[in-house]
């Protein structure tokens, strides 16, 4: 039972993978996808056309609604599968994965921080 669950909250995760992809930091939030920097970096640094920023960024919308259909389908099939106990609890499971993330993110900024400051 461990395990299953284990695997849905691995699934559960999946979205974070966003995080993970050109254009996910905070900076900006555009049509639902967030972009920011590292779209305008990638432009820069690829010399992208105009074209090809248009095309980018559809690509990523695409992605990114692929992913929350997946979340959201999970969560579905999860609620069909587990009590409403354990869908709390799973949910418990997930805030404090999430928290961590922050975190562990927070501090890797920090340290960026400092090293630039340096």
């Amino acid at each position: 039972m461990n395990k299953k669950i284990l695997t849905i909250a691995m699934a559960l995760a999946l979205p974070l993978t966003v995080a993970a992809m050109p254009g996910a930091e905070k900076e900006g939030y555009e049509g639902g996808y967030r972009h920011g920097n590292k779209m305008e970096r990638m432009t820069k640094e690829l010399d992208l056309t105009e074209e090809q920023k248009t095309k980018m960024e559809t690509l990523f919308k695409e992605q990114h609604e692929k992913y929350k259909t997946i979340h959201e389908e999970t969560r579905t099939r999860m609620k069909e599968i587990l009590t409403p106990e354990q869908m709390t609890k799973m949910d418990e499971m997930k805030k404090r994965h999430h928290e961590k993330w922050k975190q562990k993110k927070g501090a890797q900024k920090q340290e960026k921080g400092a090293e630039t400051q340096e």
